[in-house]
């Protein structure tokens, strides 16, 4: 029997690590082709480039491992049956599930290191990932000027060349626009020619221009503006010096990135969610005190006298508005009908100070409401990424029970019908997990449901697959559907033609 372990896990490895790789490096391209506009052009050394896939990599982890169980059992018990391994195990008295034990157990074994790299390595990989791709994306385009173009790449700068040689270094019809004292315009070099060359350090580019002009405005002196004085320098030869400093990557602190949720373990998560509860408890406390508060204070209020006195000592230079005035008298009248003590003026404007007290109120509801919104939709965040620690383990689990007994059964090994069908239910799990992600994220769905939601829907499916494996049924053999279809069939032509009444 122990040869017959050490022979499936020796199936099993070769396609496991090949698929595995192969999911990586797709899902690696889909990444460059999505950032390939903020990544080429920047004049990034190798080893930035090579720590970004890196991390890049250990990212799509969670999406290439489930991915590559499911196409590897697949493929292994698919070639086991296409070579009639599987036909020659059985007749010597294995059963499936034996043939599948010692993968059962490497899948659990896997399972459990998919959580350790999810709650320990994953962090710290999307940590270091997110933050390089940000200084990556914050990064200027490398210092490079085309022939007839204004470039403006150059902090308070604008430079145009007007031809370069095929060496990249002389350049001819040079123009140079100083910005720096923000005044627009008012410093202008040209130049015939001249050429372009780094400094020993590489943080300088300083530019030799001969046979030229400087124009600089006078600014200092009046009605310059009317007159445009301005002074104008010749120069036969003239050196000009340009910081690239800004053209280097800075790397942002990595402490600004530490509490986001993708960025936790689950320890981290639990102490983040226990805050962030706590938090939301108190602001909501606070906010009803508030409201209370205010509202006692209004019913507590004289409903004339003191509404009057405040109307005349605090309104009297408030605008009365056309709308207002036109509408008050039928207020009162409905609403308040003591206000007809009181004259017009100080009529509409307690009814203005009744309308924009509303208003403020309003606002201040909606606005706390967004608030809360947003508190709890935080919360649910943090809440999805604690489960999601735990559903990757789950799904290779499952994915196993998918894949092993459906190769078994449709017998075809290879990279043909193995990858449809494990595309197949791949979507399907990829398409119920972000379904129940996003609509738990948004609150439609309760937290459980939405995070656990694909493995609800592959677990009867793997169950369902394992027993027909198991059970050595037809469940793909064209002959037994047919045998089925006819009894059907024929069972509903005769209940047809049966006479009702000898029923």
């Amino acid at each position: 029997m122990k040869i017959i372990y050490r022979f499936t896990l020796k199936s099993y490895l070769g396609p496991f690590v090949l698929t595995f790789f192969i999911a990586l490096f797709i899902l690696l391209m889909q990444f460059l082709w999505k950032y390939i506009d903020d990544l080429v052009g920047k004049g990034l050394e190798w080893d930035i480039i090579g720590q970004l896939l890196f991390y890049a990599s250990a990212t799509f982890v969670p999406m290439a491992l489930p991915l590559a169980i499911l196409l590897s059992s697949l493929m292994t018990f698919g070639n086991l049956g296409e070579h009639y391994e599987l036909v020659a195990m059985k007749a010597a008295g294995i059963s499936v599930w034996k043939m599948m034990r010692p993968l059962v157990f490497f899948s659990i074994a896997l399972s459990m290191l998919a959580f350790l790299f999810s709650n320990n390595i994953l962090p710290v990989a999307n940590l270091k990932f997110q933050s390089l791709l940000y200084d990556v994306r914050q990064q200027k385009l490398a210092f490079d000027i085309d022939e007839g173009v204004f470039y403006h790449g150059i902090d308070n700068y604008v430079i145009r060349i007007g031809k370069k040689e095929r060496d990249g270094r002389t350049i001819y019809d040079v123009k140079i626009y100083d910005h720096t004292d923000r005044q627009g315009n008012i410093k202008v070099t040209t130049a015939k020619s001249g050429y372009m060359e780094l400094s020993p350090d590489q943080q300088n580019i300083i530019f030799t221009l001969f046979d030229g002009y400087s124009y600089t405005d006078i600014t200092t002196t009046r009605n310059y503006r009317d007159e445009r004085p301005f002074e104008r320098t010749a120069f036969k030869k003239q050196r000009i010096k340009f910081d690239l400093s800004d053209f280097d990557l800075t790397r942002t602190k990595e402490e600004l990135f530490k509490s986001h949720y993708t960025m936790l373990n689950v320890d981290q998560l639990n102490q983040s969610i226990d805050s962030l509860d706590q938090r939301y408890e108190e602001r909501k406390q606070r906010y009803q005190l508030s409201f209370i508060r205010r509202f006692q204070n209004l019913s507590t209020l004289d409903t004339t006298n003191e509404m009057a006195a405040m109307v005349r000592s605090r309104n009297r230079s408030i605008p009365v508005k056309q709308k207002v005035e036109e509408s008050v008298d039928s207020i009162a009248q409905l609403t308040w009908p003591i206000l007809s003590n009181f004259v017009k003026k100080d009529k509409v404007a307690m009814v203005d100070l009744a309308l924009n007290s509303t208003r403020t109120a309003r606002d201040n509801v909606v606005f706390n409401k967004n608030d809360f919104t947003f508190q709890s939709e935080n919360i649910r965040k943090y809440e999805l990424a604690w489960h999601k620690k735990f559903t990757l383990s789950i799904a290779c689990l499952l994915l196993f029970f998918i894949g092993a007994p459906m190769g078994a059964i449709i017998r075809k090994g290879g990279l043909g019908l193995p990858v449809v069908m494990s595309v197949l239910f791949f979507v399907i799990y990829h398409i119920t997990s972000i379904t129940g992600e996003k609509a738990a994220k948004v609150g439609d769905l309760d937290i459980v449901t939405g995070v656990w939601l694909s493995s609800a829907v592959l677990l009867p499916i793997g169950l369902f697959l394992t027993f027909k494996a198991t059970t050595d049924a037809a469940l793909l053999d064209a002959d037994s559907w047919k045998k089925v279809f006819k009894r059907f069939f024929k069972n509903s032509t005769t209940a047809s033609n049966e006479d009702p009444a000898s029923v």
